[in-house]
């Protein structure tokens, strides 16, 4: 699928773009200003519709590709500020720090945590070990097994046991924009998580020196360089 047909830009013009905003911890006007020393011309309003279109492009296709997972899987929430109110960012990531997958929802309930966690066993399967905190992820498991699944784990609520997903909130939370949506803020994050989740496998393969967020963009997207 040609996810450039019809634009304005050059393809090239739109993954750097896009791929600076996502990467690094800069506004849209600051991009803009990055760009404009190179002698290009965007506005920072299409730069921030580059992100709504991308962001969601870029997460759907990671998620295609991204099926090999560590075990134990360790998940958590944490806090999102939109327009002024918290909201809760589901992760989980695996024992090698790796982005399983992460969802965003209004409230900390029962249901946000079951539907995530069945998204989580239809994409990867069933852990053996899955590491979390109590409540209300403890009332989600006991859920998902009465309807059979996660039936053949071991549920860890040990609160140490999760110190690594913590730390692994803390980059995501740094770069809390001003969100006005919860609609703008899931895909930016989308964005934003997709492309933490492809540096993070690099640096694990040992291939991070001369990382380049617009050939891992291009990788992902099956663009030929």
């Amino acid at each position: 699928m040609n996810h450039f047909k019809g634009k304005q830009f050059q393809k090239d013009v739109i993954i750097v773009t896009v791929g600076y905003y996502l990467r690094y911890n800069l506004s849209y006007r600051e991009v803009q200003e990055l760009l404009y020393d190179r002698g290009i011309n965007v506005c920072h309003t299409t730069i921030y519709r580059w992100v709504q279109e991308y962001g969601t492009i870029l997460y759907q296709l990671w998620k295609k590709k991204n099926r090999q997972c560590f075990y134990p899987w360790k998940m958590d929430e944490t806090y999102i500020k939109i327009k002024g109110r918290w909201h809760y960012l589901y992760r989980a990531i695996d024992s090698d720090g790796l982005t399983l997958d992460i969802w965003l929802r209004k409230k900390r309930y029962t249901q946000a945590a079951y539907a995530f966690l069945k998204r989580l066993q239809k994409q990867f399967g069933q852990p053996r070990v899955i590491v979390t905190d109590k409540a209300p992820i403890g009332a989600a498991f006991r859920k998902l097994q009465s309807n059979g699944l996660y039936t053949k784990m071991e549920h860890r609520t040990v609160k140490y046991f999760n110190n690594l997903i913590e730390q692994d909130h803390r980059p995501i939370k740094r770069r809390n924009k001003f969100y006005r949506s919860l609609r703008t803020a899931a895909t930016t994050i989308k964005g934003m998580e997709t492309i933490r989740g492809i540096y993070k496998k690099n640096r694990r393969n040992g291939m991070l020196f001369g990382f380049s967020i617009s050939t891992e963009i291009k990788v992902l997207m099956g663009i030929q360089a």
